[in-house]
């Protein structure tokens, strides 16, 4: 659905309310792609094996190796710069996020636990992470179903932030996926640098490594770098995993499987007001119930956020680089649908979504 330009902005700030505990998962989970080439040939067997070998070395070593390095994302004419630290500490994953331009954010990951740190308004927003493609991460747990929707072959070697990298090209079958190309760190796997390409082989998004080390990060460099914060305010999402029942895609793109599904409590935006829907029941003043339903074909995410939809808002549609997000009205409640996947994915599942109370 095309948005009128008049009603952007309104269409941008009802999106943004739904999504702002979410942003760290919108705005760094697209992680990257090369051209679509549906009718390519598909490269030697063993050529693929190799090829998945590293989908996996590269997830593995985004979970497991100590590192620290700047990286640069860029939408568009749009440049974002961000440091990241990563160490395991036993059987503990932390993470620290740093958002170098604009307004300055942390964000503190411990395990499943997210803690963003925001000076002006000294809060700490908390919330549950609830997809795991957070760059230099990638979603791809089982790399064997995605030779059904990609063709998946090794490309060329070069280098990236000093260190020598190989390429892995991952081409769609059809137009309801992007194709990726993921750079490689040769020895470790690490993933150094991605760029997204739409059905055209225009640029969409890209995202890499200026600087980086690996090994020897300092416990202390994962620590917030904002002092004294005993008295800030914390803000926490209460997140439950839960059956959203009753709700369903029925066209989901090829390939796409419920991976997971939560409800939670948010604060609502001042001024306050009654947070009371049918079906929903009663929840404490100020906050709402948004569920939330997540779809993944190993590689790219779908979410489809649900919750009471008394507020006035405009449908409409909008694009931030390769994430395409749809909000509507159905019924009593307000849909926001977000997805790494192209315009066509999206409004396919945004026109399949059903309500069947049981």
């Amino acid at each position: 659905m095309r948005v009128l330009p008049h009603l952007q902005p309104t269409l941008t700030n009802n999106m943004r309310r739904t999504l702002v505990l979410f942003k760290v998962v919108v705005v760094l989970s697209s992680f990257v792609a090369f051209p679509s080439h549906a009718e390519g040939r598909p490269a030697p067997q063993s050529d693929r094996r190799d090829a998945q070998a590293w989908l996996k070395k590269i997830q593995s070593a985004a979970q497991k190796l100590n590192y620290s390095g700047t990286f640069v994302y860029q939408q568009a004419n749009r440049i974002r710069t961000s440091r990241i630290t990563h160490m395991l500490d036993g059987r503990n994953e932390i993470e620290k996020l740093e958002i170098l331009d604009g307004k300055p954010r942390e964000y503190i990951r411990n395990n499943e636990e997210i803690s963003c740190y925001v000076p002006e308004t000294k809060t700490i927003l908390v919330e549950k992470r609830v997809t795991q493609d957070i760059f230099p991460a990638i979603l791809a747990v089982n790399t064997s179903d995605l030779t059904d929707h990609y063709n998946i072959r090794k490309g060329e070697t070069g280098r990236v932030a000093g260190f020598d990298c190989q390429a892995v090209v991952l081409e769609p079958k059809d137009n309801l996926r992007y194709g990726y190309k993921l750079w490689a760190e040769k020895t470790t796997g690490l993933l150094l640098r991605a760029q997204t390409l739409d059905e055209r082989g225009d640029v969409v998004e890209q995202i890499a490594f200026t600087q980086v080390g690996i090994g020897n990060v300092d416990r202390n460099s994962v620590r917030p770098s904002f002092a004294n914060t005993g008295s800030w305010h914390v803000e926490g999402s209460v997140v439950s995993q839960a059956s959203v029942s009753g709700w369903q895609v029925e066209a989901l793109p090829p390939g796409f499987r419920k991976i997971r599904e939560v409800k939670r409590l948010v604060p609502d935006p001042p001024p306050t007001r009654p947070a009371m829907t049918k079906g929903y029941g009663s929840t404490p003043p100020g906050q709402r119930e948004v569920s939330q339903m997540v779809y993944s074909d190993g590689l790219a995410a779908i979410s489809v956020f649900i919750e009471p939809g008394s507020q006035s808002r405009t449908e409409g549609s909008m694009q931030q680089g390769a994430m395409n997000i749809v909000g509507k009205r159905q019924g009593d409640f307000w849909l926001t649908i977000v997805g790494e996947v192209p315009a066509a994915a999206i409004k396919q599942v945004a026109n399949s979504i059903e309500f069947k109370p049981k």
